[in-house]
């Protein structure tokens, strides 16, 4: 019922059970000073329990077991002297009979010395503190009074000064309330202050305090570090340096991992998007530097597969992100053929929807990608404000890759890109062009997925132990174990979906958008482009459109419906012809700014154009003074015979009459060919103009 060393709780008071001495029980009292071991009966333990005034508690000792003192220590010598000065006691089986302790303790003096009140106290700390030999071990802990104040009477606290002038002061409470207005202004902020610097707005505080008192008698340096170290926890020190973004991001403690927040392979995928670290030149040309491009990828959290990436110069947005999901959802074959790279299926088996996708709040956050969410059940997940951190897969998949190409790619960034004397400016070292840059992230993302040995991967406890972790592997053991293929989905369909659109409206002339007309044999069959009263159309419809292309659109001719009619460009709009919807929007701003010039210059001309027309018809109202003393009736019946004058008169005007030379003779006529044999009167368009449109 009882064990040796057990603590027990006895009216308000700690005992440790020493032997089990049917039917008696040794125990010594654990806190009193003056105890000795003594002898209790079982029975008595078993009546006081029953009568609930004994319980058992924690040992306040149990720290002892698990300290270890470095060899050669002080600590270690002075445990192992006392335990062999007292064995002698320890080893008796009768040292809680006083007789035999007393006549123990005494031979122990006479055969190696010391006093009966060390040995006493010695043998007292065993028994109390678990019979155990680190039961020995000096206090040093609480040498010194670790962590409390001092509390100063006229001397100064501290060690004397040996180099610096004056003798210096000690803190008080008004000291301290200084310390702490300089902390909590220059310190505990996220502004960056060094505490030099803290120290020395202190100064100033304390000079207005206190406008008498000499530098070298102002608080020092280590002073106010010593207050500020005592007074301020580390984390509120750490936390309150940096500002809650930075705190968020980088500095507050990890608490878990993404892979605990996934089930297998597609679960979730990342995506995100850097500007790379090189400068490319143009693949038409090697001599036009055309700058950094913009490199997006999209990654999987549970095998750290890369399921897809977009190299180009769109601005890191909707338009750019877009390529990057449509390639991580489909076949790669065909991509990497083109960049001449030859792949099996099963060396980038990433094909199909995830669950769930998390990107920035930027390019996935809007109308745009609800497509994706409602029509394809994809959980769209967006992450907080300036927490990149938050998806901390992808943001590491960036170093990684240019990690691979940085030592030997020309025209990489390095540093600052000011020319120093004797340097290069490694934007005029570029070498690489778009495509072939294209392929080295390629290459690098293929060696990724097949080969890389992610050292850092927190591996799930049913992975066996002969799996690798190498994205691939772990893609195919998830495929196996854990969620099953993803789902399977038309890459078109998908494209199409996640376009962004835009409401088109439509009229006589076509399918309008953004001032571009578009047309199409369905919208032909249904009579929407009819110029009758008659005709009923839709006022709008909503269109997706590829902003790099402008020669078609597609339009969704039934609310929440994925079926989609392809429009072509209309004649009306020729001018855009493989031109991209980016173009489109240059031109027509670049056309609205010239006719709004035009216009312009228009109302002035024809506010000019109406004071001449009316100052002209004044002055003719002004000369019709004349009166010939005709009726108005005689004046009606003289109009065709003064046009007729007035005709005579202009046709006389208006003749032709050659000068006359007289040295010019006439020239003979040669003729080159038969003019019966060639038409060249201005064509008939009648028919093409005309003609019906059999589709």
């Amino acid at each position: 019922m009882f064990q040796i060393n057990e603590v027990l709780l006895f009216k308000g008071e700690s005992y440790r059970i020493l032997a089990l001495l049917p039917p008696h029980v040794v125990w010594i009292a654990v806190e009193d000073a003056k105890a000795f071991p003594s002898l209790i009966l079982i029975d008595d333990l078993k009546e006081e329990i029953a009568q609930e005034s004994i319980s058992r508690v924690l040992d306040p000792y149990a720290h002892l077991a698990l300290e270890m003192p470095e060899e050669g220590s002080v600590a270690k010598e002075k445990r192992d002297k006392n335990y062999q000065l007292i064995k002698p006691l320890l080893e008796s089986d009768e040292y809680y009979l006083p007789k035999v302790r007393s006549a123990i303790i005494n031979y122990i003096i006479s055969e190696q010395g010391s006093t009966k009140q060390t040995l006493y106290g010695l043998a007292r700390r065993y028994w109390q503190r678990g019979q155990i030999v680190n039961a020995l071990l000096p206090d040093y802990k609480n040498s010194g009074a670790k962590g409390k104040v001092r509390t100063a009477k006229e001397k100064k606290l501290g060690r004397p000064r040996k180099y610096m002038p004056g003798t210096g002061v000690n803190v008080d409470e008004s000291i301290k309330r200084l310390f702490r207005i300089a902390i909590d202004k220059y310190l505990l902020t996220d502004k960056g202050y060094s505490f030099p610097y803290a120290h020395r707005r202190f100064k100033d505080i304390y000079e207005t305090y206190f406008p008498d008192t000499s530098e070298e008698e102002m608080p020092t340096h280590w002073q106010m570090h010593h207050f500020y170290k005592r007074e301020y926890s580390q984390a509120e020190r750490v936390s309150k340096r940096v500002n809650k973004i930075e705190f968020n991001k980088d500095v507050k403690p990890l608490q878990s991992t993404a892979n605990t927040q996934v089930l297998g392979p597609g679960s979730r995928f990342e995506i995100d998007a850097t500007i790379a670290d090189v400068y490319l030149v143009s693949d038409a040309d090697r001599n036009r530097i055309v700058g950094r491009p913009v490199v997006y990828f999209v990654k999987d959290v549970f095998s750290r597969m890369i399921a897809g990436f977009y190299v180009g110069f769109e601005n890191p947005s909707y338009v750019a992100a877009l390529q990057a999901l449509v390639m991580s959802m489909t076949d790669k074959v065909e991509f990497c053929k083109q960049l001449e790279y030859s792949i099996e299926e099963e060396q980038w088996p990433v094909i199909g929807l995830c669950d769930a996708l998390l990107a920035d709040r930027g390019e996935l956050l809007g109308y745009q990608i609800e497509s994706l969410e409602n029509s394809f059940s994809v959980r769209i997940e967006n992450t907080p404000p300036y927490r990149g951190d938050a998806k901390g897969i992808i943001e590491r998949t960036f170093r990684t890759v240019q990690a691979d190409f940085s030592p030997f790619a020309p025209g990489f960034v390095t540093g600052t890109k000011v020319k120093k004397r004797g340097g290069n400016d490694y934007r005029l070292d570029a070498k690489l062009n778009v495509t072939e840059f294209k392929k080295i992230v390629l290459g690098s993302v293929l060696y990724h997925n097949q080969f890389s040995v992610l050292h850092k991967y927190d591996r799930y406890e049913d992975m066996p132990s002969d799996l690798a972790c190498v994205p691939l592997q772990l893609w195919n053991w998830g495929i196996k174990n854990r969620t099953g293929r993803l789902r399977s989905v038309n890459a078109d369909v998908l494209k199409v979906c996640l376009l962004p659109r835009a409401k088109a409206t439509i009229s006589d002339l076509g399918i309008k958008l953004f001032g571009v007309y578009f047309t199409s044999t369905e919208i032909l069959k249904l009579g929407w482009l009819h110029r009758s009263s008659e005709t009923s159309r839709p006022k709008f419809l909503e269109a997706a459109y590829d902003p790099a292309v402008a020669d078609h659109i597609y339009l969704f001719p039934n609310k929440n419906s994925t079926e989609y009619w392809v429009c072509k460009l209309a004649d009306r709009s020729r001018e855009f012809v493989h031109c991209s919807f980016w173009d489109v929007w240059k031109i027509k701003g670049e056309q609205k700014d010239t006719m709004s010039k035009a216009e312009q210059t228009s109302q002035e001309q024809k506010r000019s154009l109406e004071r001449f027309i009316k100052q002209t018809i004044q002055e003719a109202v002004k000369s019709d003074t004349a009166n010939n003393g005709l009726s108005n009736a005689e004046k009606i019946n003289q109009i065709t015979q003064n046009k007729q004058a007035e005709k005579d008169l202009e046709r006389k005007d208006s003749g032709y009459y050659p000068p006359k030379d007289k040295k010019k003779t006439s020239a003979e006529i040669v003729k080159l060919f038969d003019v019966k044999k060639e038409d060249f009167s201005y064509p008939d368009l009648i028919e093409e103009l005309f003609d019906e449109d059999d589709d």
